[in-house]
């Protein structure tokens, strides 16, 4: 029998001890406020992005790849001699061409597609000048590069976070508390740009005569979101 009692008033005690946690979590809060603040600034696009492409069709399929491949292997050996030049080769597609009568295939079409990009606005400008004696222009484009994105997101995000301590303390004081604590907080950025077209139509012969053109790729307004919720502490 006292064994019994013992073992349910420790039972009770463990239950007791269970429960207070519990009873923590589910704590009313009081004089929680939510709040935003944002920090921004003009970020340069210092990258550009050019896309150049050749295409031909040929009845016989063969000669049609061969072409192609001996255009573009041109212009991937004059690229490769600009060290300032990135590139890769996009996209190369083949597709049959129809007569409109008979549905039967009467040729070949392909596209094949070079992508440049640098930061070195006139190495690469230059350099198109010179591809497009053999190649097309698809577009020109601008962006912002990694490197410069991350150094501009590491800043804003201080920038931000000093902001919401800012109107946290602002809100504290006119609240009559004697601090807060941050419940949450959540950083997001935004306004960096996906690539920046400008559409750009030049014939090869212009390119070879004019000089090589000033470009101008403007900036980005690029924004760090500070949302969050503090608790204001009262005065004892």
């Amino acid at each position: 029998m006292h064994f019994t009692r013992r073992a349910a008033l420790l039972a009770l005690s463990l239950g007791t001890l269970t429960s207070l946690p519990a009873l923590a979590a589910d704590e009313p809060r009081y004089n929680q406020i939510s709040l935003r603040a944002e920090a921004s600034q003009e970020v340069a696009r210092d990258l550009m992005i050019v896309t150049l492409y050749t295409e031909a069709q040929n009845s016989d399929p063969a000669k049609l790849a061969a072409d192609i491949t001996t255009t573009m292997n041109k212009a991937l050996g004059q690229a490769k001699a600009v060290k300032e030049i990135n590139l890769r080769q996009g996209s190369r597609n083949s597709y049959p061409i129809y007569d409109n009568k008979t549905q039967k295939i009467t040729g070949w079409r392909e596209r094949a597609e070079l992508r440049l990009e640098s930061a070195d606005f006139a190495a690469l400008s230059k350099l198109t000048g010179e591809l497009m004696q053999d190649l097309k222009m698809e577009s020109m484009d601008f962006a912002i590069s990694s490197a410069t994105r991350k150094t501009s997101e590491d800043a804003l995000l201080k920038e931000a976070v000093a902001a919401f301590k800012a109107r946290a303390q602002l809100a504290t004081e006119a609240l009559g508390g004697k601090g807060y604590k941050i419940v949450n907080l959540n950083l997001n950025s935004s306004g960096y740009p996906q690539p920046f077209p400008r559409g750009v139509m030049m014939k090869a012969a212009a390119m070879e005569a004019a000089p090589t053109p000033d470009v101008e790729a403007g900036k980005a307004q690029v924004n760090m979101n500070a949302d969050g919720v503090i608790e204001v502490l009262p005065q004892p």
